[in-house]
């Protein structure tokens, strides 16, 4: 038991210190790369177009690709899919909670709809327990598609979205500046990812999970906290669009371009339980969504409290066969 208390202390310390230092270094790298863009003659609007396509989980990519290359690829396929869990759930629950969302942005409605066909593409896949190289770039060519229609659909939103857009992303464009905020992201993801795969494992270890569940609960969760201390930010704003395409756009990244470069470098094994219940839980959380948001694209604080206790579900159902 002491040594368990200890192993816990450490790697919660380590833990702790990852999402301080990813928290920091996925702020810079936005800001960095925002200036940047439109330096190089991006116009504020389609700067804010690209952060949220994909930048905003530039910090998970860091993540898995440091637990990758340690070896930790369960760990890494776990937060690559249970991330999608959390930003279906806790993230938007949150979100709303601190004000209700209303949503303009009409292509994110068509995201959600993509959320659902690439967790059925990669459930298709895990049937025969292992997702081949010829899938994974199949999943990887289906998200530079999804990066076509994003920018297309996004040139046709109203002028009110093209406004949101301009305003998140307006920063400072001087080329000093930026070329030292996204170094000083790199250096703080770096260390910030090390600390994370470092300490994770101990934690998961100390509350009798494996490789896989640990990234499916503990990592995911991590690396969310500090996405959503940021969009709570944004929410307050009144940025609603910008918190849910973080959302969808993150699950899309996760499900396509992450999933997919990781059975590209190397086939995937894929347990029984994701096909029997992870997977099908994230298509359900999907059409939750899509009923929660019909009509006028709005969650409100009560759908926040549905989408909480569904996280909260989740957990359960993860940890179940540990804990019981």
């Amino acid at each position: 038991m002491i040594m368990t208390g200890e192993l816990l202390a450490e790697s919660s310390g380590h833990l702790g210190m990852g999402l301080v230092l990813i928290l920091f270094g996925g702020d810079s790298l936005l800001r960095g790369l925002a200036g940047l863009a439109q330096r190089f003659g991006m116009s504020p609007f389609t700067a804010g177009v690209l952060l949220i396509a994909f930048p905003t989980s530039i910090p998970e990519l860091v993540v898995n690709a440091y637990a990758w290359q340690t070896g930790q690829i369960d760990l890494a396929f776990g937060n690559a899919i249970g991330s999608n869990i959390v930003n279906l759930t806790l993230t938007l629950a949150i979100s709303a909670l601190v004000t209700p969302l209303v949503i303009g942005m009409r292509v994110l409605a068509a995201e959600l709809v993509l959320i659902l066909v690439a967790t059925g593409a990669v459930l298709f896949f895990s049937l025969d327990g292992t997702i081949a190289r010829w899938e994974g770039g199949l999943l990887l060519a289906g998200y530079f598609g999804f990066l076509a229609l994003f920018f297309r659909r996004g040139r046709e939103e109203s002028a009110a979205v093209r406004a949101e857009l301009t305003e998140f992303a307006e920063t400072s464009t001087g080329m000093v500046q930026n070329l030292i905020r996204v170094a000083f992201a790199a250096v703080l993801l770096f260390f910030g990812a090390k600390f994370l795969v470092q300490g994770a494992p101990g934690v998961g270890q100390a509350l009798g999970f494996g490789s896989m569940l640990t990234g499916l609960v503990i990592v995911a969760i991590a690396t969310a906290i500090p996405e959503i201390i940021l969009l709570i930010m944004v929410a307050r704003a009144g940025q609603s669009d910008i918190v849910a395409g973080h959302a969808f756009g993150a699950c899309l990244f996760n499900l396509l371009f992450m999933v997919g470069a990781m059975a590209l470098l190397r086939p995937l094994a894929v347990p029984v339980s994701f096909v029997s219940l992870v997977l099908p839980a994230t298509m359900a959380l999907a059409l939750v969504l899509l009923v929660l948001l019909r009509g006028d694209l709005r969650l409100g604080r009560r759908h926040g409290g549905v989408l909480l206790g569904l996280f909260v579900l989740w957990i359960g159902l993860a940890c179940y066969p540990v804990w019981r």
